[in-house]
């Protein structure tokens, strides 16, 4: 089938919450959900209200899901959001070939911070339909 439901998982690496200075790493999504090996992978970072400070957002990857680096092959730009990109969506493309990807923020500058939250779109299943949990 070729309809979005049964090609593509959604994964949340970092809950939507308000966040102040400091570092998130994301919670891992592994490529290889419930045994499908997706093929491809888009970062989504949505923004509520951003109060002041900025977030500097990175997409990092892993072969075991213990060392992590930051991912060079994307597509787009990973973003910094700033205190007026209130209500904003921004979409990185992973192009990179490791089995655990997950989306870090580093925010600065925050005195009440803001909302924000990133999910991990996988598609391109080796194995379809995906099995949904």
């Amino acid at each position: 089938m070729k309809d979005l439901y049964n090609n593509l998982q959604v994964r949340a690496s970092l809950t939507v919450a308000t966040r102040t200075n400091g570092t998130v790493n994301g919670t891992a999504v592994d490529r290889n959900y419930n045994g499908s090996m997706f093929h491809s992978v888009l970062c989504v970072v949505h923004t509520g209200t951003m109060t002041d400070g900025s977030v500097a957002v990175t997409v990092e990857e892993s072969d075991d899901n213990s060392a992590w680096a930051t991912a060079t092959a994307l597509q787009g730009t990973a973003p910094t959001v700033a205190a007026s990109d209130d209500d904003k969506v921004y979409e990185i493309g992973y192009l990179g070939g490791k089995r655990y990807v997950r989306v870090k923020a580093v925010t600065t500058g925050a005195t009440s911070g803001g909302v924000f939250g990133a999910t991990v779109i996988l598609g391109d299943p080796r194995v379809a339909p995906v099995v949904r949990p």
